[in-house]
């Protein structure tokens, strides 16, 4: 799937009876409904477990042929009505809309709506009708069946708010759309990078990647005006989920999440709270004239807060070949892809890089002995995700087992809880040596820049130490010097290291002063 594809591929008037919806008065602005059937979120669970015992079976095929004559650019002709959007004149704050299926989302997913019942709640399934749907009177989606189901769903902004300055009807800061991908904007109101539901043997040599899809959606009624609940079923060949999602829209999105997996197969690469984005090139390393943009990236590197409090800052690398790291923790406090850099004059384009949200995942519970693992894939261009970070717990992921996990998304502009350290803002690299002599063969030069934090008190006179470390190989030409930008606390660590062969090594750095810490610690894997 491209990505930019995801981008671009963009109620009912309802009426509060006891905190539920009548299904009449839904029905008379246009949603067409299914009979009423008892809804829990334990008996969710119990159904994502007695799926798991059964063999994969895929949705019901649609009409291929129709599905493939929705192109990108009929798909984009396509647009629900917002008259018809769910909950478009309440309970709560937030109209739903749908995406409509096409070549690239052809997994139909049914929708449902909750309406609250004597013991809990009562579902009715919102049926698809092309009525929902604006759509040129030649569109191939006219020849779908009635019932064909939709590829997604997204939450508009707050219809309460003003529409002269945010209208809900062209706004939204949610949306669940491909297999088990969704995302939702920042705190600078942009998409970005995505998350997933689970990620599933990726970038195992000899298997294929699944991608388990999202196949039903559960809306309860909301009770206020900040804050959605959404329940989920997912099913792949290698398992089955329950999933609820607690959605609140403030200045940031954050989402609290209760996922229960269970295994029909044994999974080599079990990925939990899985992020995905884009990253082609930084200040880092650009090929020459690749692009006329300075930088390219949805994300620029991976933050670890571990179990043990340490801070760790991996710059994001857009590699030769597929790349798989593991960052071994116990119990972590915390990761997350961030965009760091938020220097228009960095990037030069109008999609608004300098904008695209970071996205932390906070464990919520003891998540145990496991890795943060990092995957990625070289990419030659912008319309691909081909960074994946995610969870791996250390227990093999067999079949029959399960996992029951809670953890909170924060959708912001930067890290929630920001470390009191300096943090690593850029990492540039060149060839090693003096300028102006002829250069040693295979030394890689490093130029690495922090800022903040305690490099902010340092004393007139004092310079930091630059602590490093690796496996093998050897540095050299070591300094550390205020950047000369007149910037308080901006201070960057130079070195050269030689690698001592062809093998991947990994560098370790932070900064010091005598026995205190000033810095994260930055990591970079250099593939010689």
């Amino acid at each position: 799937m491209q990505r930019r594809t995801f981008i671009a591929a963009g109620s009912a008037s309802a009426a509060l009876t006891s905190l539920g919806l009548s299904e009449q008065a839904l029905a008379q602005a246009g949603l067409r409904l299914g009979p009423a059937r008892p809804f829990s979120a334990a008996a969710l669970v119990e159904q994502a477990r007695s799926l798991a015992s059964r063999p994969f079976a895929a949705a019901a095929n649609l009409p291929k042929d129709v599905l493939e004559r929705i192109d990108y650019d009929a798909h984009g002709k396509i647009r629900f009505n917002p008259e018809v959007a769910l909950f478009k004149d309440g309970p709560g704050a937030f109209p739903v809309t749908f995406f409509h299926l096409g070549r690239f989302f052809q997994t139909p997913v049914q929708m449902h709506v909750l309406e609250k019942a004597a013991s809990g709640f009562d579902a009715r399934e919102i049926l698809y009708s092309p009525s929902y749907f604006d759509m040129p009177a030649d569109s191939p989606a006219r020849q779908l069946p009635q019932g064909a189901g939709f590829a997604g769903f997204r939450f508009q902004e707050s219809r309460l708010g003003d529409p002269a300055k945010l209208p809900w009807q062209r706004n939204d800061w949610v949306a669940f759309l491909g297999a088990s991908y969704f995302r939702a904007i920042g705190e600078l109101y942009q998409y970005g990078l995505s998350a997933r539901g689970v990620l599933v043997d990726a970038a195992v040599p000899g298997r294929d990647e699944e991608f388990p899809a999202f196949t039903r959606f559960w809306f309860e009624p909301p009770t206020g005006n900040d804050t959605v609940v959404v329940h989920a079923l997912l099913d792949g060949p290698s398992l089955t989920g329950a999933y609820r999602f607690v959605m609140k829209r403030d200045r940031a999105v954050v989402m609290d999440i209760e996922a229960h997996l269970f295994l029909r197969k044994d999974v080599a690469r079990l990925g939990l709270a899985p992020l995905t984005s884009m990253y082609w090139y930084s200040e880092t390393t650009k090929p020459t004239a690749i692009d006329w943009r300075p930088e390219v990236h949805d994300s620029d590197g991976l933050a670890i807060w571990t179990g043990a409090g340490e801070r760790l800052w991996r710059p994001l690398l857009n590699p030769a070949a597929t790349v798989a790291s593991a960052f071994v923790d116990k119990t972590p406090r915390g990761f997350g892809l961030l965009q760091r850099d938020r220097n228009f004059d960095h990037y030069q384009d109008g999609v608004a890089y300098d904008r695209r949200p970071s996205l932390w995942v906070e464990p919520l519970g003891d998540w145990g002995e496991g890795s943060v693992q990092l995957i990625e894939i070289p990419t030659d261009d912008e319309i691909h995700d081909n960074t994946v970070a995610a969870w791996v717990p250390k227990a093999p992921a067999t079949a029959g087992s399960r996992v029951d996990l809670r953890y909170r998304l924060h959708w912001t502009d930067r890290e929630p809880y920001p470390t009191p350290l300096a943090q690593c803002v850029a990492t540039r690299l060149g060839r090693g040596g003096v300028p102006g002599q002829p250069r040693p063969a295979g030394v890689r030069k490093f130029m690495v820049e922090f800022l903040g934090g305690p490099l902010d008190k340092l004393p007139f006179g004092v310079k930091p130490e630059a602590v490093l470390s690796a496996a093998r190989g050897s540095f050299s030409y070591v300094f550390t010097e205020a950047v000369p930008n007149n910037v308080p606390g901006h201070w960057r660590a130079q070195f050269d290291f030689t690698p001592q062969d062809n093998e991947p090594v990994d560098l370790r750095l932070y900064l010091k002063n005598g026995d205190q810490t000033l810095s994260e610690t930055w990591l970079y894997q250099l593939r010689p």
